[in-house]
């Protein structure tokens, strides 16, 4: 098979790079409106079973930390390619092996292999385009894997109803087995400047990104935009499934709601591109807090699935906008080294936001509206600290960054 990067064609393989990005999306929320009726299936606390999702951005976020090095090293294509097959073979364990220890180390597996699978494919961009046409598709990337968030859930509320929890890991093995094949006979090899595997270099690398003050802060501000819809997934079937006695369905709508929420936010990134980069981030993170504020009011006065669902829209419309102007600033800041600078931004920002989220949702636990909104509280307040600390550097004449 001819490398990719030959080919004067990229249409297909960029599609199917374009169909991969958003496989870490389908992998977290699929399930999402299943986790009560797991618990309930596997005899497992709500903790316990919340477990399954952070076992799986654990292994997500630290395997990025070293995996893309290994891609810049040795390329994209072949450990991608084996790594879908891991997958669906993993998958397919879940659905026929209802034990939750056998699901916690598949979770794990697909983490390791979905990281694989997502740096390969953010890699591809950078190996096959450049300039305007590079930033066009890197500030598409949030939106793109925004269909994971807003499809599957929905999908999932479906599957529960009438297959139960165990058809959603059926249906992950058999998407990605379609997209298997089709990589197999469109897609093939993008490297086109290979660096030597060697930790020396590689921690010295890791070591000049995160001094680079606003690549650092701006994974921390990565890492609280996500933890809002991380935190409202592993909590909100519960409040909606418990507390409202609402069905699995009923979940699987929300969820695409908010996963609208989160694409509407990387469109209206998207639209304020051209402007200035600090001040229309502290505008957003203010109105975050207003919106909490008036969530926290609420939930004393009025309480119901429709306020709790309004409020976390506008909250996620915003960390959408959050996440999409700085997952595209830091993964374009180092283009020589693409799959350790996106391996770096997504390894630190799940590793961090899924020790950070279960710790969250353990000390405030899913019972009702309110206590979603204290917890969208803490992840909007670290928020701000961070945008203050970047204002107050970005005043300084040292800093250049923008």
């Amino acid at each position: 098979m001819l490398p990719a990067s030959n080919s004067k064609d990229q249409r297909i393989p960029t599609i199917l790079a374009f169909a991969l990005l958003p496989l870490s999306g389908f992998a977290t929320d699929i399930y999402i409106p299943s986790l009560p009726s797991m618990g309930n299936s596997l005899r497992a606390t709500s903790l316990q079973v919340q477990l399954t999702l952070t076992l799986f951005l654990v292994s997500y976020g630290v395997s990025q930390l070293f995996l893309g090095s290994l891609l810049d090293a040795y390329g994209r294509y072949k450990m991608s390619f084996i790594s879908l097959l891991v997958f669906i073979v993993a998958s397919v364990l879940i659905a026929i092996i209802p034990n939750l220890y056998v699901i916690y180390a598949m979770r794990i597996i697909q983490g390791i292999t979905v990281a694989i699978i997502v740096i390969a494919k953010r890699a591809y961009f950078v190996d096959v385009y450049e300039g305007k046409q590079l930033q066009h598709y890197l500030s598409m990337f949030t939106i793109i894997w925004s269909a994971g968030p807003i499809v599957a859930p929905f999908l999932g509320g479906y599957f529960q109803h009438y297959f139960g929890w165990q058809s959603n890991f059926y249906f992950l093995a058999g998407l990605a087995a379609v997209i298997a094949v089709l990589e197999y006979f469109y897609s093939g090899e993008t490297i086109r400047h290979r660096t030597e595997f060697n930790l020396k270099t590689i921690a010295g690398l890791y070591v000049e990104m995160i001094r680079t003050t606003t690549f650092s802060l701006g994974i921390l501000m990565l890492c609280f935009a996500y933890s809002m819809v991380i935190m409202y997934n592993m909590t909100g079937p519960f409040i909606i499934e418990h507390h409202f006695k609402l069905t699995p369905v009923i979940a699987g709508y929300c969820s695409l709601i908010l996963g609208l929420a989160w694409m509407l936010g990387g469109f209206v990134g998207r639209a304020l591109i051209n402007r200035p980069f600090f001040s229309k981030l502290l505008v957003n993170v203010v109105l975050q807090l207003i919106v909490v504020g008036l969530m926290i009011l609420s939930s004393y006065f009025l309480s119901n699935l429709y306020t709790m669902v309004f409020f976390a829209f506008l909250i996620h419309v915003g960390a959408g906008f959050t996440y999409n102007n700085y997952f595209a600033y830091c993964l374009g800041r180092f283009p020589k080294n693409a799959g350790m600078s996106g391996g770096l931004t997504g390894g630190m920002v799940y590793v961090i936001l899924s020790l950070l989220t279960y710790l969250v949702v353990a000390a405030i636990p899913a019972k009702d509206m309110a206590h979603l909104s204290y917890s969208y509280l803490v992840f909007i307040a670290c928020s701000l600290i961070v945008m203050l600390l970047l204002l107050k550097l970005n005043r300084q004449p040292a800093v250049t960054d923008s």
